[in-house]
């Protein structure tokens, strides 16, 4: 769906974030930092909304971690508490911790259902092109869905001419725009969406906004009245739209479910989502 389709017909997908490689349960209480926790927090979020859950793992100390081990401890996890009722997405986030290989490779090990890939970091440049093809290459072989992560519009500039010249193997592909990361006190405003939507820009059939701050509900809620999808979550942003502390991130899914549906939109369950990124994949 593009941004010239706003009809009450749109189906929007709700992701969450809920812990992120940075924060912990110092920064927020309610942030999960044990498979347990998440498990809770998936079956939490899924009964607000949530149609996405987007996992970061944790060491023993809390430190961000790409590990095919937890990734599918948590996995389990959450698979007890809600079976397939949420896409299990894994980050391949570095954090400045790991190589393009180290991100490469902890998709295989694990196999995930779905994995995010920032295009910044898995293909910089030039050089690294050929094997971020590959790995999407991969990716399509297993039945992994990707999610590209684009910072700025010129990133979307270059991964849509990637996909003209054929390095990404795929005619359309999931993106995440993320507005603000690189702001001034990293905060977004709904306004920082319309770059990525611009007359000139490229358009792709399925795409996500998340946003920092206290105005993420609002970051989102416009993105999905443009025909896009949201993730939300404690990873990104601490306040409810009124500034106060959000109690959970289940409180964070469930004020976008509200204002998305009093907007007279739908609000898509896993089953539709897998439905919809087959359709893409084949398409």
């Amino acid at each position: 769906m593009t941004a010239s389709k706003t009809t009450a017909s749109h189906q929007v997908a709700i992701a969450v974030a809920p812990n992120g490689g940075r924060r912990t349960r110092a920064d927020h209480p309610a942030i999960p930092m044990t498979a347990a926790a998440m498990a809770r927090t998936a079956a939490e979020c899924l009964d607000a909304g949530a149609s996405m859950i987007h996992v970061h793992v944790r060491d023993g100390n809390g430190r961000h971690l790409l590990d095919a081990d937890a990734y599918r401890s948590v996995t389990a996890a959450i698979r007890a508490e809600v079976a397939d009722s949420l896409i299990i997405q894994i980050t391949t986030e570095s954090l400045g911790l790991y190589r393009s290989e180290e991100q490469s490779a902890v998709i295989k090990a694990v196999r995930p259902e779905a994995a995010s890939l920032a295009l910044r970091e898995l293909a910089p440049d030039d050089k690294s092109e050929a094997e971020f093809g590959a790995l999407l290459r991969w990716m399509d072989r297993e039945n992994v869905l990707p999610q590209i992560i684009l910072y700025e519009p010129s990133e979307a500039v270059r991964l849509k001419d990637m996909m003209e010249r054929g390095v990404v193997p795929r005619r359309d592909v999931p993106v995440l725009y993320v507005l603000g990361r690189y702001t001034v006190g990293q905060t977004s405003e709904p306004a920082d969406l319309l770059p990525f939507l611009a007359p000139d820009m490229p358009r792709f059939g399925h795409w996500t906004v998340c946003a920092f701050g206290k105005a993420e509900a609002a970051c989102v809620t416009a993105g999905a009245l443009l025909g896009g999808h949201v993730r939300v979550g404690l990873e990104n942003n601490l306040f409810l739209p009124d500034g106060s502390v959000a109690p959970s991130n289940a409180a964070l899914v469930a004020t976008v479910s509200k204002s998305v549906r009093a907007l007279g939109l739908g609000i898509n369950a896993a089953s539709a989502v897998r439905c919809a990124h087959t359709a893409m994949m084949q398409g």
